[in-house]
């Protein structure tokens, strides 16, 4: 039976991942300076294990409503990987990253290099509250760029995403909204420029209008992150399991979350087998 919560070393290297991913590039430049290049590059491999793969937190997970309508698919999900996204850093251990797939997704390939992010159908899509919550944190400056589905520019996102990084969080994860639902944190990201429609402090129902899914941060194509934190700063919080509750995609009687590469459908106007989505208006200035 998994534990009721994250336990005190996994929340502790949480806390000190990405700075210690800090501490460890620094050591290494200052080999130039003096300092012995064994303890640098040893520093690094201790910071890159705790940054990818140590920490991995496996309590019970919380059950959600899903952030979207409509026939959509994951990219990468927990159900096939953990940590989804390649690493821990920033609150992504269980991380799902979505796309809208209604038989228009450019696909990926050698030409042309991008597109705009207009030519996918997930740009522009409604993103709901997936619970009751308040607002604690909202980014909502960065750009919308053209798309990275091409296999040139995959290999060059690499190089890409590390220099994004170095402007924290939101380097990565693009517009973002972060939801105090009690107990834990649900993180949407990647969401389009101005599209936003909260702010903090505001109180919002499962089901509330919160964005629109964009192609802000580190992201190929116009998708939808959604990620649940045991803190409202990505940058020292662990990523906690989420579920989506039974009926998410229209006739599971438990809950779950879909797999990779395999589309699904979200009903419009419900999030299980009995209940509604509250109006999309249902936001509440504090």
């Amino acid at each position: 039976m998994p534990d009721p919560a994250p336990t005190r070393f996994q929340v502790a290297l949480a806390r000190v991942r990405v700075p210690l991913m800090w501490a460890a590039g620094a050591a290494l430049l200052a080999g130039y300076a003096g300092l012995s290049w064994w303890a640098g590059w040893s520093l690094f491999a201790v910071a890159l294990a705790v940054y990818l793969r140590l920490g991995t937190v496996r309590c019970a997970p919380r059950v959600l409503r899903p952030p979207v309508r409509g026939r959509w698919m994951a990219l990468t999900s927990p159900v096939d990987a953990v940590p989804s996204q390649g690493a821990h850093a920033y609150g992504q251990t269980h991380a799902l990253g979505l796309v809208a797939e209604d038989g228009t997704r450019p696909d990926i390939g050698w030409r042309p290099l991008s597109r705009p992010p207009e030519d996918f159908p997930a740009f522009g899509r409604p993103v709901y509250a997936p619970a009751d919550g308040v607002v604690v944190a909202v980014h909502d400056r960065s750009r919308d760029h053209r798309s990275r589905n091409s296999w040139p520019w995959l290999l060059g996102s690499v190089l890409e995403n590390t220099l994004r990084e170095l402007r924290g969080p939101a380097g990565l994860l693009g517009n973002h909204v972060v939801i105090d639902v009690g107990g834990a944190y649900v993180l949407l990201g990647h969401l389009r420029k101005g599209s936003v429609g909260v702010r903090r402090g505001d109180r919002v129902a499962a089901g509330a209008l919160i964005a629109r899914c964009g192609n802000s941060g580190a992201c190929t194509e116009p998708q939808l992150r959604m990620q649940l934190m045991d803190h409202r700063w990505p940058l020292v919080a662990a990523g906690l399991p989420f579920l989506w509750e039974a009926g998410w995609d229209g006739g599971s009687e438990t809950a779950g979350l879909p797999e990779t590469w395999r589309p699904f459908d979200v009903p419009a106007g419900q999030s299980g087998p009995e209940a509604g989505y509250p109006e999309a208006d249902e936001v509440r200035r504090t």
